[in-house]
């Protein structure tokens, strides 16, 4: 009699969004900013307010500080789009002109913004000053190199797994999960691609500063599927998979580039014996509205620990699925600022 031989664990190319998937600021933006101006002879808040520790501010008491971000962050994105690179301005320069307009209410006749304080508040939000990793995202990472060295003990379903990052973004990503303590590799789009291990936390970075494309544009996905091609020559046996807390740029993004999508919900509290039951359970599946009367069943976790129960449901999901679905519904699609 023949037998059957047991299906192999497959590979798999799982890519994540960044900003609040994977770190998220440890002050809110506007408080931070307002708290570095204070110090550098700027009032930006009342002075009852600016006695408390920054962590203790409210949205109310910051909220003209967000305001004028806002504003800032808009005019630099109009006229020097995609973080300066379309006009050859560069993240940096983009960035400094967004801080100084963010200020530029606040100022006292004759008062300029100090060149320490844009240095300041770029330096903090280039590296773990200014971020928190997430501690299910450090746990989750630290299970993948559990899974490396001992596969056989590890609940992590796949025989290989590269992990890249699809953010849109400016190109400091990779420093701020670097000093998060997380080991990620230079490898972006435009650089000369070194082979792929598989070793490190993070193989690539995709940003749409180097693209030229935002989520939910196919082309930044195709450009992860590129070099992970480029290194290894054939990638017909990974899954891929995206994991990202907007459904209009990630989770529709992804599955309308032919990948699979789950969606990260940061604002679900779980705890104990609700936590664990989640770690052993299918992933829930969550309808949301995608448009305006239009609802959409989604994959969603509430901490990357459980994505260890992901499992594709089958091998037509992903592009053909989007494409059935804008056949049936029309085709439609809808993050949050960095700083």
């Amino acid at each position: 009699m023949q037998t059957t031989r047991p299906l192999a664990r497959k590979n798999l190319l799982l890519c994540f969004d960044a900003f609040d998937t994977l770190y998220k600021p440890n002050v809110p933006v506007p408080a931070a900013y307002a708290a570095a101006a204070q110090r550098h002879g700027i009032n930006c808040v009342a002075d009852a307010t600016s006695l408390k520790p920054v962590e203790h501010w409210n949205s109310k008491e910051y909220g003209p500080v967000f305001n004028s971000f806002k504003q800032a962050f808009k005019l630099q994105s109009a006229e020097n789009p995609n973080y300066g690179k379309v006009t050859g301005l560069g993240a940096q320069k983009w960035w400094a002109n967004v801080i100084r307009g963010t200020f530029q209410p606040f100022l006292k006749p004759q008062q300029e913004v100090p060149d320490a304080l844009v240095s300041e508040l770029l330096q903090r939000y280039s590296s773990s000053e200014g971020y928190d990793l997430f501690p299910d995202a450090r746990a989750f990472f630290d299970m993948l190199r559990q899974a490396r060295a001992q596969p056989s003990a590890s609940p992590w379903r796949w025989d290989k797994t590269i992990v890249g990052v699809i953010s849109n973004s400016d190109d400091r990503v990779p420093s701020v999960l670097s000093s998060l303590g997380l080991k990620v590799q230079p490898r972006r789009v435009g650089a000369k691609i070194r082979r792929i291990s598989g070793s490190e936390d993070i193989s690539f970075v995709v940003h749409s500063y180097d693209v030229g494309y935002e989520k939910p544009d196919r082309r930044i996905f195709n450009a992860a599927t590129r070099i992970l091609g480029s290194s290894l020559g054939s990638i017909d046996d990974y899954q891929k998979l995206y994991v990202g807390d907007s459904v209009s740029h990630d989770y529709m993004g992804a599955e309308k580039a032919g990948w699979h999508a789950v969606l990260i919900d940061r604002h679900a509290s779980k705890g104990g014996r609700e936590a664990e039951a989640a770690r052993k359970a299918p992933l829930e599946t969550k309808s949301v509205e995608v448009a305006e009367g239009r609802m959409k069943k989604v994959k969603v976790v509430r901490g990357l620990d459980e994505l260890v129960n992901w499992n594709p449901k089958n091998k037509w999901s992903g592009e053909r699925a989007g494409r059935s679905e804008s056949r049936a519904q029309g085709d439609s699609s809808g993050s949050g600022e960095e700083a």
